[in-house]
């Protein structure tokens, strides 16, 4: 298949051994200004795929990502906040990477390049037709994610990507391709820098509106999110204070005795 693959074109700057450090920073800063204008093109692919997540999440189905190296790292980084963010179980978002979770901190050699062991490792999840399935690839390239999806059009299962190539074989495999367009990197190659950011962009928004139309937001809070340190603690603390006008003491007694901001909240206004 012909497509263009900008991804990999030469990069507008050379000689970058030979600039200054100042130089390289604005260069990079002048490149990085450039996603977020790319995102804003990928809205309505954006909202095609979390309508259809959003659908399937309220019928009880789960969220995957898979993805290779940076690509699969960012949709572990999405998933993992998923449950201290909103007060979700483990399962319902989960990340899969090529090589497994040692590829997390650590390259696996050739992972990536296994066209069946991604569909592998979504069985070993119990994928079914009720769930939904988010390829994640700069190149739309990647084996271990096109293949996984192929097999998951096959088994009736709806299939999404984030990719950064228009017509990769990626973008014409998932049924709700999302494709952000960021064009050649800084340093020729490297999309762990402007696509990484364009895919990161993109998983907050799937995963933010997903958990808002869920109802995991209240007003503008996360009232349902895990108070696992000292920090959201004091959160949730003034959460409850700004909610009931209360003071902070009997806010803290609160959250602590019921153990999430919203059930805090709930019990005191049914009991007033």
């Amino acid at each position: 298949m012909n497509f263009k693959k900008t991804t990999e074109e030469d990069s507008r700057y050379n000689h970058l051994e030979k600039m200054s450090l100042l130089e390289l920073l604005s260069h990079i800063n002048t490149e990085d200004k450039t996603v977020p204008l790319a995102v804003e093109k990928a809205l309505p692919q954006i909202e095609k795929l979390s309508q259809k997540i959003i659908e399937k999440l309220n019928e009880g189905g789960r969220l995957f990502y898979l993805g290779a190296g940076t690509s699969g790292r960012l949709g572990i980084v999405d998933a993992s906040e998923c449950p201290p963010t909103f007060g979700v179980p483990h399962e319902l978002v989960i990340g899969l990477i090529a090589g497994g979770d040692s590829a997390i901190r650590k390259a696996v050699e050739f992972a990536e390049d296994s066209k069946t062991q991604g569909w592998e490792d979504l069985q070993k999840h119990h994928i079914s037709s009720k769930d939904v399935v988010v390829g994640i690839a700069a190149s739309g390239t990647t084996p271990y994610v096109i293949g996984a999806l192929e097999q998951c059009n096959k088994n009736n299962i709806y299939t999404g990507c984030i990719t950064c190539n228009e017509g990769s074989p990626l973008a014409t495999t998932a049924q709700f391709p999302i494709v952000v367009v960021v064009g050649p990197e800084f340093v020729t190659g490297s999309t762990r820098m402007k696509a990484g950011t364009a895919q990161k962009l993109v998983l907050n928004m799937l995963s933010t509106v997903t958990m808002i139309q869920l109802g995991k937001v209240k007003g503008n809070k996360m009232v349902d999110m895990q108070l696992s340190n000292n920090k959201l603690v004091d959160r949730g603390t003034r959460m409850i204070m700004e909610a009931l006008d209360i003071k902070e003491d009997e806010a803290e007694f609160l959250l602590k005795k019921h153990g999430s901001v919203r059930k805090a909240i709930d019990t005191y206004n049914e009991r007033s």
